[in-house]
């Protein structure tokens, strides 16, 4: 299931994954909400939070997954992954070089530190890496 997260920046979309995710829920939450983003701001900010009763992801969803990211792939300014899912964050710094934009992994515990870091005024070329 994934669920829309709100107290965020109107350019920073922020989604919570939990449970098993599907191609409904790329498809009934997350590409509306980007779409719908998309259509105010020519850059976004994606704060992803995967929880810890996180059990996995459809080939469907990844497939969404990879169509929504690719879609607007030079307009990802900055994309936080927050989790504790040990494979989730081994793929992301094995893969992290092929993303747009700055990238950050935040453990479950940091989630208030990597939400101020999205919303964060500071130009992503100046943060330091992950």
């Amino acid at each position: 299931m994934i669920e829309t997260l709100s107290g965020f920046p109107d350019t920073v979309v922020a989604f919570r994954a939990s449970g098993h995710v599907t191609r409904q829920d790329y498809e009934t939450v997350v590409v509306p909400a980007v779409e719908e983003a998309f259509k105010r701001h020519q850059s976004l900010r994606l704060y992803f939070q995967l929880d810890s009763d996180f059990e996995g992801i459809g080939p469907g969803a990844m497939w969404e997954d990879f169509k929504v990211g690719m879609e607007h792939v030079r307009h990802w300014e900055r994309i936080t992954l927050v989790t504790d899912v040990e494979w989730i964050g081994n793929a992301m710094k094995v893969f992290g070089f092929l993303m747009p934009g700055d990238l950050r992994l935040f453990s479950l515990a940091d989630a208030d530190q990597a939400r101020e870091w999205i919303a964060s005024s500071e130009t992503p070329a100046s943060s330091p890496g992950a």
